[in-house]
């Protein structure tokens, strides 16, 4: 089989995987998702899933590490956002800082 076909099988596969997952937490017991303990895990998912993507997203490129304007851009939005700034505020910032650097030759 072609690279190309194994390719397709690949989506096909992860797109039933999703719909079995999907309907398997049709199936749950409601009592189990009223759990407290449940919220509590769902919530830490959540931020660690998020905070993985950017890790990944922020200090790698083409599989290998990478320091560039994108953790320069990060670190600005941590620190607007450790101070409260608006959401958008965050954004321009980052955005800026990044374009900034690259501009400057660095990432």
């Amino acid at each position: 089989m072609s690279a190309y076909a194994w390719m397709w099988v690949a989506i096909v596969a992860a797109g039933l995987l999703s719909w079995g997952i999907k309907v398997a937490g049709h199936s749950v017991p409601e009592s189990w998702l009223e759990n407290p303990r449940v919220h509590r895990i769902a919530a830490f998912v959540t931020v660690a899933l998020l905070a993985a993507l950017v890790g990944v997203q922020t200090f790698s490129s083409g599989g290998s590490l990478a320091i560039d304007a994108r953790v320069a851009a990060v670190a600005v939005a941590a620190v607007l956002l450790w101070r409260r700034a608006p959401f958008i505020v965050v954004v321009a910032a980052a955005a800026a800082v990044a374009a900034g650097l690259r501009a400057l030759g660095w990432g």
